[in-house]
């Protein structure tokens, strides 16, 4: 029996036994209780695994996951204003370095572009964006009290997304058919027309896929990707408008897989957006998913040390392979749990 044909036999037998029928937005939260029982050690399947660094890309020197054939190589962030300094002026140096090293050691490189930020005092996109011809380039993420909580380049302005285009086919002549892939950041990001009159959520949706469509044709060798998680102006299941939706579809029709952040087993959020997207529909394009801070103990964006706890990496791992059906999994190097968690799961061959 499936695990989707087994979840849906679940829920039947629960309102034939006279249970309270199952809000739409509760379908899946208990999805993960199928997979409480997976352990470690790990067998080998088709998902390829990589070590998710962010932006700490020295890290990568003489780690562990370098002897360990079970993944597959590094995913790193690099962000916009570091790899086009001036107008058309690029340097793709660190690229290249690490590029270089992971090939050394018989590994590949996942290029994660930054443009996108989750701390105020930073921004990501070059100093010449920032003028009348750009609109600024970029624009404060806010939360829903109104507080700056970071920056978010201006991906619905053309002449942004011109320029973007620009850097991904720089990109693209140096390294397409080399790396293992690249994606462009979340989907989810803080910003209304109350703050930039420029701004509609169905605009957004559409800039999006203008840029994956500049991602595709950069990139028509390695994997490409687009994290879509979120996006503003709708919450699903209940207030669905097709943005979300529809991303997935023009992603699996222009040959762009899709991705998110956050595998959160239990948070009904990212159930029923990212993962329900997956879940739900069949595709041809790779599908990715990404462990990242806090995960490991079932949280989102901390820093926190849990000492006791329950590894719950076999879990995310089944839970990934059977109900999204991926083909790519980042887990983040968090430590101490990925040295604690994920290694003593993924043994070596």
């Amino acid at each position: 029996m499936t695990v989707k044909i087994l979840l849906t036999f679940i829920v039947l037998v629960g309102i034939n036994a006279g249970a309270q029928p199952i809000k739409s937005s509760e379908r899946y939260l208990n999805s993960y209780k199928v997979y409480e029982d997976a352990g470690c050690p790990i067998a080998k399947d088709e998902i390829k695994n990589f070590v998710y660094f962010a932006r700490d890309r020295e890290a990568i020197n003489n780690h562990p996951f370098l002897n360990n054939s079970r993944f597959a190589g590094a995913q790193i962030m690099y962000a916009w204003k570091q790899l086009e300094p001036d107008k058309d002026q690029y340097d793709l140096t660190i690229i290249y370095q690490d590029y270089n090293y992971l090939k050394s050691h018989g590994k590949k490189l996942f290029i994660q572009l930054q443009d996108a930020t989750f701390d105020p005092k930073y921004k990501t996109v070059p100093n010449y964006l920032e003028t009348e011809e750009y609109d600024g380039g970029a624009i404060y993420q806010r939360a829903e009290n109104g507080d700056p909580e970071g920056w978010v380049a201006k991906r619905w302005n053309k002449n942004v997304q011109e320029r973007l285009a620009c850097l991904l086919t720089a990109l693209g002549q140096a390294f397409d058919g080399k790396i293992e892939g690249i994606n462009l950041q979340e989907s989810a990001i803080g910003v209304s027309n109350e703050f930039d009159k420029s701004f509609t959520p169905a605009l957004y949706v559409e800039s999006l896929k203008t840029n994956m469509l500049a991602l595709k044709k950069a990139f028509p060798k390695s994997t490409t990707m687009q994290y879509a998680n979120f996006i503003p102006g709708e919450w699903l299941p209940d207030d669905d408008k097709g943005y979300l939706k529809s991303i997935y579809q023009f992603g699996e029709k222009i040959g762009v897989g899709l991705g998110a952040p956050d595998l959160m087993v239990r948070r009904k959020g990212q159930l029923n957006h990212a993962l329900a997207m997956m879940h739900e529909n069949n595709y041809s394009v790779p599908l990715g998913i990404a462990v990242q801070d806090g995960n490991y103990i079932g949280e989102t964006g901390t820093t926190e040390i849990m000492n006791e706890r329950k590894n719950i990496v076999p879990l995310l791992h089944a839970f990934a392979k059977d109900f999204l059906n991926v083909q790519y999994m980042f887990w983040v190097n968090q430590e101490p749990y990925f040295e604690q968690d994920v290694l003593p799961c993924f043994i070596s061959e």
